[in-house]
């Protein structure tokens, strides 16, 4: 099969699109012929070195897939040859093919594309987690989304919305904002032309922002901790600026507020009842019509160190896809 390849930790453009053997699978493992591979942010790091969990090359990037089963092992009973499905992995995305746990193979929703659900599993559950579990978001509430046109912000604000909050998005571009308000936002905030905390301050009349859905970082991060109301809960997705930022617990204090960490991997892992029960939500409001993955751009397996590039420079919006 081909197979984009890290040989040495390195930018992009160090990987390598070639021809690698299949391996078997376990009698708990599926095989998935890939026809859409989604690329996140956490793969940028990876093939650098710098994500919290750690490949040794050569490795295959690449956490998210959607495709058709070939093959199932004896211990796995929720899916068969032939299903639609999509798949977490460590590592080995960006393939024809891959070979998953059962136990992180999803039937797909009626009607949902590969690109959308190779888009769709690591966004869309990271922030229903993040939103439900962590930040604990109630109807009225006011929700803040940092970096709000990316894939993962897209994402809260279409989920917050639907669990009827007012949301705000804030982003780097008057075309990103524009993106926002099509998928749900209330309200938008251009913060590379005016300071966030003043924004936010004056868009909440003095209150703050109850929950704040940070996967920037940054600077921004400490304009999120002068931003958060009383009992507010900040929480912690990702750092896409480069920049892992310090935390202001004096303001924390303050405000009566609480840092919240969201590792998403850790949760599928160790509560996967809880997972499943958040992707019926989902599939549910999916199949209701009431939200729908935003797949930005597609290129072919050959382009997977220009899909990168263009994540690390934030051209990206919603979900850019792989295919195979």
């Amino acid at each position: 099969m081909k197979a984009i390849v890290c040989k040495v930790f390195g930018p992009p453009e160090a990987l390598v699109l070639e021809e690698v053997p299949s391996r078997p699978i376990s009698p708990s493992e599926v095989r998935v012929a890939v026809k859409a591979a989604g690329i996140n942010f956490p793969d940028t790091l990876i093939i650098q070195g710098k994500y919290q969990m750690k490949a040794e090359p050569p490795f295959i990037p690449g956490a998210e897939v959607a495709g058709t089963v070939t093959e199932v092992g004896a211990k796995v009973q929720h899916v068969k040859v032939g299903d639609e499905v999509a798949a977490i992995v460590p590592v080995g995305g960006y393939a024809e093919e891959v070979v998953a746990a059962g136990d992180v193979v999803i039937r797909l929703p009626k009607g949902m594309t590969h690109a959308q659900a190779a888009g769709f599993p690591l966004v869309y559950g990271t922030s229903m987690h993040a939103l439900k579990q962590r930040g604990q978001l109630k109807a009225g509430e006011t929700l803040l989304v940092l970096g709000a046109a990316g894939g993962v912000g897209l994402s809260a604000v279409q989920i917050g919305k639907l669990m009827g909050a007012r949301v705000i998005a804030a982003a780097s571009s008057p075309e990103k904002l524009a993106l926002c308000r099509e998928h749900g936002a209330d309200e938008v905030i251009d913060y590379s032309k005016e300071s966030l905390k003043e924004a936010v301050k004056k868009l909440t009349k003095g209150q703050g922002a109850d929950v704040i859905y940070d996967p920037v970082g940054g600077d921004l991060a400490q304009e999120c901790f002068s931003s958060i109301a009383w009992n507010g809960r900040y929480l912690v997705i990702g750092f896409a600026s480069g920049t892992i930022p310090e935390v202001a617990v004096n303001r924390l204090l303050l405000k009566g507020a609480s840092a919240v960490g969201v590792f998403w991997g850790a949760f599928i892992a160790r509560e996967p009842k809880v997972s499943a029960e958040n992707f019926q939500q989902l599939f549910a409001w999916f199949l209701e019509g009431k939200m729908t993955p935003h797949v930005s751009q597609q290129y072919p397996l050959a382009d997977a160190p220009k899909a990168l590039r263009d994540m690390l420079e934030r051209k990206a919006t919603g979900k850019l896809i792989l295919v195979p």
